[in-house]
């Protein structure tokens, strides 16, 4: 188990990691998600022995490692930008790990060539990394952090230079990969999308703080916080200030929606709803959908979906609709919010009903 009790980080009386507690358990993947500048890679530099915390600690398996150099720890490392050996060839890059841990020829061999089959390298393995593309580079890699046998594996948006296929293959298969070998996987991403295609457990964070940490799709569907709702969002978490008034949602004195049967039980009051772009339609999809009036400002369309931008009572929002849809900009439309997945949040931020399937 890798734990952090208590760690922070300041750089120039600046904190990059806020006090945090934290503990992964071995052959388990935990994605660490939110915005650039958040803390992932401070967090993760901690984790790895790389920088050592201002205050608190860092145990691995019981042991207080705090201040134990990263060389003396079994720990893998992919960054997006892909760090390999120029003067090897890609069959080296791969091999180097294993060479330097006293691995016999034949087991080296048999592990670099399964990784190279498996990462798309197999042409390759005679190239020197310069005469690579960059997807190709990154590939060798992680093929190099795969075969390294590592307690410790983390992967800070390792994907991003990759094509789309490849990139997809690859977040299937890379936790089964390293969830067999017993290793902790701590992949750091800015997408939500990417997270929830992992799985595992999530650590969101904001301006160095873990907001929220648990099971993948309980973090998403039940955020604690507001904070933690825009950052497992995207498209954009749509939101709105209301006052609740008995069975319905008010804004300047307008009823604007029924209070949902899982918000009945609030006090009344202000508080700010929200909800995802795709519980959005043009059309009602449940019974429990509340019809709304917005405007258009732009569409865009994605092939088989369209994100509708809207201006609802000068509030931005944005509509994830199935299908092709060309809207002009200013035109009055209607939409319709499937109400039993708004989330509530009070005015200091916090949740105030969870529970709900977002």
């Amino acid at each position: 188990m890798l734990e952090l009790r208590n760690a922070a980080k300041m750089v120039g009386g600046e904190y990059h990691v806020h006090a945090t507690d934290l503990a992964f358990e071995k052959g388990t993947l935990n994605v660490l998600l939110g915005p650039t500048l958040s803390g992932k890679t401070s967090l993760m530099r901690l984790m790895a022995g790389l920088d050592r915390p201002t205050s608190g600690s860092v145990h691995f398996d019981g042991v207080d490692v705090t201040g134990m150099p990263v060389q003396k720890r079994n720990v893998a490392m992919v960054y997006q930008q892909f760090i390999n050996y120029p003067a090897l060839t890609v069959y080296e890059n791969i091999a180097s790990p294993m060479r330097i841990a006293g691995k016999d020829a034949a087991t080296i061999d048999r592990e670099v060539r399964k990784a190279a089959e498996l990462l798309r390298l197999s042409p390759y393995l005679d190239r020197t990394p310069l005469n690579l593309s960059g997807g190709q580079q990154q590939r060798t890699a992680l093929a190099r952090a795969l075969v390294k046998n590592a307690s410790l594996v983390l992967m800070d948006e390792p994907l991003a230079n990759l094509d789309y296929k490849l990139r997809e293959e690859l977040r299937a298969e890379l936790p089964r990969i390293f969830a067999q070998s017993g290793a902790i996987f701590v992949y750091a991403t800015t997408e939500p999308s990417e997270a929830l295609l992992l799985g595992g457990n999530t650590a969101t964070l904001s301006e160095g703080r873990v907001t929220q940490f648990g099971p993948t799709i309980s973090v998403y569907r039940n955020p604690r916080d507001l904070v933690t709702a825009k950052t497992f969002a995207d498209p954009p978490l749509n939101f709105i200030d209301v006052v609740k008034a008995g069975s319905v949602f008010r804004r300047k004195e307008v009823d604007i929606l029924p209070v949902p049967a899982h918000l009945a039980g609030m006090a009344n009051g202000s508080v700010t709803i929200a909800f995802h772009p795709h519980h959005l339609g043009l059309s009602p999809q449940t019974s429990a959908a509340a019809r709304l009036q917005a405007r258009t400002q732009v569409s865009e369309i994605t092939g088989s979906e369209s994100f509708v931008h809207l201006d609802f009572d000068g509030i931005r929002w944005v509509m994830l609709a199935h299908g092709i849809h060309n809207i002009d900009p200013d035109t009055e439309v209607d939409i319709y919010l499937d109400t039993r997945h708004v989330m509530a949040f009070g005015t200091d931020g916090h949740a105030i009903v969870t529970g709900v399937q977002a």
